[in-house]
């Protein structure tokens, strides 16, 4: 079937269905594509947390182990934190020692404003918490197992277990369903009665458990008042009580067994199941969590109601109802995109288990189908993780087994929360956006009294670290924190771009004008408040930090504290254009609009420094780690667009030197990091090498991330220790290689790979709101689908000419490539067929 013959449609419906059929089983120029079963799998149990599987529904959220005689299925719930609403007035001289910093930085004191912005820190981020875990005894005789098997099939979002013993086959088969919020374990056996296992629980937390029945056990507890960050020396970390009843979160699990046949019973030591051959187990989970601004005990919600509603009506369904309900709403989200590429007909490394088929990758096997494996992966998580009416994906995304986690597996808004969203749009995954967006609004409420208090600004302020409660105060426990890190300003200008984002890919413009605008002008309105003339005349931010370095300045002296960072700028550069933009959207607000403009224009400008690079300070000084895990100052290439190669190639080019510089090493998220600034460099052999990086796997290095990121067992993201933005990152990078749509026009296959020379991929997203499918051979465009979902003008840029069956515009040459323009009605779908010349 030749797709390409296909013109113009209105029935969108036509579309999809041709190009479904097309991903299962497509041939192109003699390339043959087969949609292999998207798994995860192994011939052992896991040993350890980075081998065991995840799955999710957004909120409840499991590891899975995989034990043949005990089983460890470790468990969360997302809503499950510390602390409570963040409180206020909490460093009443921060304003004069923002002052202080100010004149310091006017006499080039750098050393001493940084000992002034120390004295502007606030108190520490919340810490999210793992609920707890089930052990699963499963009584044998001392048989060894055969033919053991497990994996996740994240084409279904199921995680099965299989063995054999004595003749007898056991198979678990695990689900966290959205639908039904309950995650559900089915335990079968291929013969009857073979059945026989104890299910017990504990947890970190304090907890009591008590018997609701006989096939029925609940436990509840109160989460700790604060538990200092893993990064915190203290002798007394974790605080269990708070006096005013305003911090402390209820929680409440359940756990209930059904089976066809055989004996159910229980006490407060567990459940046990006797000579079962079908039996299900269901839990479930929920906090007293009632909002940002809710006290989680005298505000919270009666997390014992939720329980009892979710179980109750999960156990009434059998599991085949259960499973369908499952799967019609996962696959309403992962099937949306379909991506393959040709693979080697001599490639053995596609048939081992993933950890061995990890290590081939790693010593250089070619393995196409473990990238595209790995992209959906990352969607996997991300709908697993992040659901609409929920709350975002922290550091660990909803997996967490430790009472202090890494970083308080927090939101990090000088890169990480960020990275874990860069994927949601473009690869069609807009409604698990929406959580973030509810927490941006959430954090411009404490972010305006942070900037009233804090700097005596309008707007909205949010700093280095966040929480479930939103805060947005500099942390650091009034002057503990680095200020390098701690201080960083820039929080709610980079927040707001992903509301931008967000309407541009929806085209939503209620949702602009609503929520967005608002919000992205609050944003603004500190950034014009906080910014300060230099002696040229300059708007510059002061204190001003690049997150988590440090330079070397005129005197030799090391320090962090400066004026204009690069970053800072670019980030303000982004929102200014981003809200001049979304007001002529929306024909309104000219005068602050041209206020706007106005600042715009006087924002202190890029620099390129002696060595050809793109100049990070204020001044043209070296790094004290030259190879710092941190590009912050490369944001204008990505996820800005102030830097391309062709509009500003002069910038560009410096963007490429400092990238060279830096190096191609880095923890997990700073690889994933690159791979989106080679991709919009459009060096997609650079990108490449970094997507290899990124899948080098990585033993259990602990925390030291000084070793270098890349991949775990269960492909995980290995900081190290574990956190989730590679993943989003990496994918993030690997769709930025084939659709770019940032500079106002679809750039189609922008850095494509030589090691990609042929394959397809259906169901992106661009900008404007246009669904892209794309099909290449031979390292060149072969053929797209463009379907329009809110009409209007549609530019493509592509290496090749191209045409539309039915539309008169032509494909014409401007010197990089092809542009060509259609005008597009909303619901028709585009063909574009390449001129063979």
């Amino acid at each position: 079937m030749n797709i390409r013959r296909m013109g113009v449609h209105k029935n969108d419906k036509m579309i999809r269905k041709i190009l479904a059929t097309a991903s299962v089983f497509f041939a192109i120029a003699g390339g043959l594509f087969a949609q292999d079963a998207q798994k995860l799998w192994y011939k052992k149990p896991a040993k350890v947390w980075t081998e065991a599987l995840p799955i999710g529904n957004g909120r409840l959220g499991a590891m899975i182990f995989g034990g043949v005689n005990e089983e460890l299925i470790q468990l969360n719930e997302g809503t499950l934190w510390t602390g409570g609403p963040v409180r206020t007035n909490v460093n009443p001289k921060a304003y004069d020692n923002l002052l202080l910093a100010r004149e310091a930085l006017s006499k080039e004191d750098y050393a001493g404003a940084y000992g002034y912005a120390k004295n502007m820190q606030g108190y520490y981020s919340e810490s999210y918490l793992p609920l707890g875990d089930l052990i699963i005894r499963q009584h044998f005789k001392d048989t060894a197992a055969s033919r053991y098997y497990r994996d996740l099939n994240i084409d279904d979002a199921i995680a099965t277990t299989q063995f054999s013993i004595e003749g007898v086959t056991f198979t678990r088969q695990v689900i966290s369903s959205a639908p039904d919020q309950v995650i559900v374990i089915r335990f079968t056996a291929d013969k009857p009665g073979q059945l026989n296992f104890k299910i017990s629980t504990k947890s970190l937390l304090k907890y009591h458990q008590s018997v609701i029945s006989n096939s029925e056990i609940a436990m509840k507890g109160k989460a700790a008042s604060h538990i200092e960050p893993s990064y915190v020396h203290s002798d007394d970390p974790i605080i269990q009580n708070d006096t005013n009843g305003c911090r402390g979160m209820r929680f409440e699990w359940r756990l209930k067994v059904t089976a066809k046949a055989g004996i159910v019973s229980s006490d407060t030591s567990g459940i046990a199941v006797k000579n079962g051959t079908d039996v299900m187990v269901f839990f479930t989970a929920a906090t007293s969590f009632n909002g940002f601004d809710k006290c989680p005990d005298s505000q919270g919600k009666d997390e014992n109601k939720l329980v009892t509603q979710y179980m109750d009506a999960a156990v009434k369904k059998n599991w085949q109802l259960l499973l369908n309900r499952h799967l019609a709403d996962y696959h309403h989200y992962f099937n949306r995109v379909a991506f393959t590429l040709a693979t080697p007909a001599n490639n053995k490394n596609a048939a081992l288990p993933t950890d061995e088929r990890l290590i081939g990758y790693t010593e250089g096997a070619k393995d196409p189908s473990l990238e595209t494996m790995y992209f959906q992966y990352g969607r996997y998580l991300l709908i697993s993780c992040s659901r609409p009416g929920g709350v975002p994906a922290n550091l660990q995304g909803i997996w967490n087994k430790e009472l202090r986690p890494p970083w308080s597996a927090n939101y990090t808004t000088n890169i990480n929360v960020q990275m874990n969203y860069w994927p949601a749009e473009p690869t069609n995954l807009s409604e698990m956006h929406l959580p973030f967006m509810d927490f941006i609004g959430n954090a411009a409420v404490t972010g305006k009294v942070t900037a009233k208090e804090f700097y005596h600004t309008g707007g909205w302020a949010v700093h280095h670290n966040s929480d479930i409660w939103a805060l947005s105060n500099p942390v650091g426990d009034i002057g503990k924190g680095d200020p390098m890190w701690a201080n960083w300003t820039m929080g709610s200008p980079w927040l707001s771009q992903h509301l931008w984002t967000h309407y541009q890919f929806t085209k939503d413009k209620k949702f602009l004008k609503e929520k967005a605008y608002p919000l992205m002008k609050g944003a603004a309105q500190f950034c014009i408040d906080f910014l300060v003339e230099d002696k040229n005349g300059y708007l510059v931010t002061a204190p001003s930090f690049s997150p988590e370095n440090s330079f070397i300045d005129d005197k030799g002296n090391k320090g962090s504290a400066s004026v204009a960072t690069t970053m800072d700028m670019s980030i303000i550069w982004d929102l200014f254009t981003n809200l001049i933009d979304a007001s002529k959207e929306l024909n309104e607000d000219v005068n602050f609009r041209n206020i706007i403009i106005a600042k715009k224009d006087k924002l202190y400008p890029l620099h390129i420094g002696m060595k050809g690079n793109l100049q990070e300070w204020y001044k043209d000084w070296e790094d004290v780690d030259p190879h710092h895990r941190h590009v912050s100052h490369l944001f204008g290439l990505y996820p800005g667009r102030q830097i391309a190669p062709l509009t500003t190639p002069a910038f560009a080019e410096a963007a490429k030197k400092t990238l060279e510089l830096r190096g191609d090493d880095g923890t997990g998220w700073s690889l994933a990091w690159k791979i989106n600034f080679w991709a919009r460099l459009l060096d997609g052999d650079h990108a490449y090498k970094m997507i290899g990086k990124l899948l080098h796997i990585t033993g259990q290095s602990g925390t030291n991330y000084a070793n270098g990121g890349g991949s775990y067992a269960n492909l995980f993201d290995a900081h190290p220790p574990f956190q989730i933005d590679g993943n989003f990152g990496g994918i993030s990078g690997m769709t930025e290689m084939l659709l770019q749509s940032h500079l106002g026009y679809l750039h189609v296959l922008p850095a494509l790979p030589g090691a990609w020379p042929e394959g397809m991929i259906r169901g992106l997203k661009a900008r404007g709101n246009f669904e892209v499918s794309i099909s290449w051979s031979n390292g060149q465009l072969s053929g797209a689908v463009i379907t329009s979902g809110s009409g209007g003008i549609c530019k493509l840029r592509t290496a090749v000419e191209v045409r539309v069956p039915g539309i008169k515009a032509k494909s014409i040459a401007d010197g990089n490539g092809y542009v060509i323009s259609i005008n597009t009605v909303k619901g028709n779908a585009y063909k574009i067929i390449t001129i063979k010349n």
